[in-house]
């Protein structure tokens, strides 16, 4: 209806932020892309977003802008998100391993240095918090830590999904837990400064046992959605994470066939409950044959096999796609995102890089056998870290590409 649309331009018109964005948008900063290959100009961002909140009428104009403005923000070319999410258990079995005892204080200060190294806000569009870092303030300004992200330019984020729990009869699926508390939560963490949140939905493959189930995916992925709609009501942008898990003796192929379906799904789920899909990113797991799969695959057959993958069902109203690195090296997985942004051509998204492990063991390594945070140390290294993923993330990285391999493991 016409009368709608107009206030709901008229609306967003209003938002004070709305100038800056639409000068962002006009200088092609927005990711959207029109017929005749021409950014998106001011006025048709405005009827995009106008257009959006006559569809997802639970959501005001100036909330759908707000989403729009964060996943564009988390899909800025050569920068990607730092993954600082752990569990204070998680995280102590990593100090525990070089020798660092596991006190609140050791985890403030370690996550201080990530957010606070001189140069890394050139390399990092966001950074996802434990819900105990939210409340944690930096010694060197005595503010929280989304306030110094926030202003470094890093928009801070936050792990809202509670614990694993198995479904019975499925041979091992599992789902997450912590629906049911969330939207109260939401709002408290968007209240201390939270912008966006990550929803981890870990999922094996096994062909053997028939592994994932139909019922897992679909558990999982409405999950996903609903957990992607409570989010956007409460003004955190959503970043969904289907985690296909790289155990396993799997081959690519089959590989690419469960991640289709897994992906699917997910969209599927995602605009059956009335997801502003424009104000949602994704952070997949990248297409990789099981770590112990017998058969040998190049760095150009993974990234073919993830461009596919998205292909087939990626939406272009998603403006960005963050990979994990599940495990992977940090050179395996530069290797691996340099290919696909080599390989990407026009497709419409950005596609660049959220790790946690990939960065944090080399740097817990320089801790071994010293009983401290080597934080100075840490912080030259973590900087050269993100610089390559940084160049990974625009496909301009220089080191081996042979490290984007898979070598098939010996099963004589």
């Amino acid at each position: 209806n016409t009368t709608r649309t107009q206030e709901m331009s008229s609306s967003a018109d209003a938002d004070p932020s709305r100038p800056a964005k639409r000068a962002r948008a006009a200088n092609g900063a927005d990711g959207s892309v029109s017929d005749d290959g021409a950014h998106e100009t001011p006025a048709a961002l405005d009827l995009t977003l106008a257009l959006a909140a006559s569809v997802h009428r639970h959501l005001t104009p100036s909330r759908i802008a707000e989403l729009a403005e964060t996943a564009r923000l988390l899909s800025t070319p050569g920068k990607g998100i730092t993954a600082c999410d752990e569990s204070a258990g998680t995280i102590g079995k990593r100090f525990e391993a070089v020798g660092i005892e596991n006190t609140e204080e050791n985890r403030r200060s370690y996550r201080q240095m990530l957010f606070e190294t001189e140069g890394s806000e050139e390399c990092l569009c966001g950074a996802i918090l434990d819900v105990e870092t939210i409340y944690q303030k930096s010694t060197s300004s005595g503010k929280t830590f989304p306030q110094v992200l926030s202003e470094r330019g890093i928009v801070p984020g936050v792990k809202p999904h509670l614990k694993v729990y198995t479904l019975p009869g499925t041979n091992g699926d599992t789902v997450m837990q912590g629906l049911d508390s969330l939207a109260v939560r939401a709002r408290e963490y968007y209240e201390a400064g939270a912008r966006f949140a990550k929803w981890r939905s870990p999922i094996s493959i096994d062909m053997l046992k028939g592994c994932p189930t139909d019922l897992a995916i679909r558990a999982n992925m409405h999950d996903l959605a609903r957990y992607a709609l409570i989010c956007q009501s409460e003004g955190l942008m959503p970043i969904v994470e289907p985690d296909v898990l790289l155990v396993g003796t799997h081959t690519l192929e089959e590989a690419v066939q469960v991640n289709v379906r897994v992906q699917s799904e997910l969209y599927k789920a995602m605009v059956d409950h009335g997801v502003f899909m424009g104000g949602a990113t994704l952070k997949p797991n990248m297409i990789n044959p099981g770590k112990d799969c017998p058969k040998d695959y190049t760095v150009e057959d993974i990234a073919a096999a993830n461009l596919f993958v998205l292909d087939q069902s990626f939406p272009v109203a998603m403006q960005g796609a963050n990979y994990l690195s599940g495990g992977q090296t940090l050179d395996q997985a530069c290797a691996r995102v340099n290919a696909i942004n080599k390989m990407k051509g026009s497709r419409p998204w950005n596609l660049s890089f959220s790790w946690s492990q990939a960065f944090q063991l080399p740097l817990l390594t320089l801790c071994k056998d010293t009983g401290t945070l080597q934080l100075k140390e840490m912080a030259q290294l973590y900087l050269k870290e993100l610089r390559m993923a940084s160049d990974a993330s625009l496909g301009k990285w220089q080191g081996d590409s042979s490290e984007g391999n898979h070598t098939g493991t010996n099963t004589n």
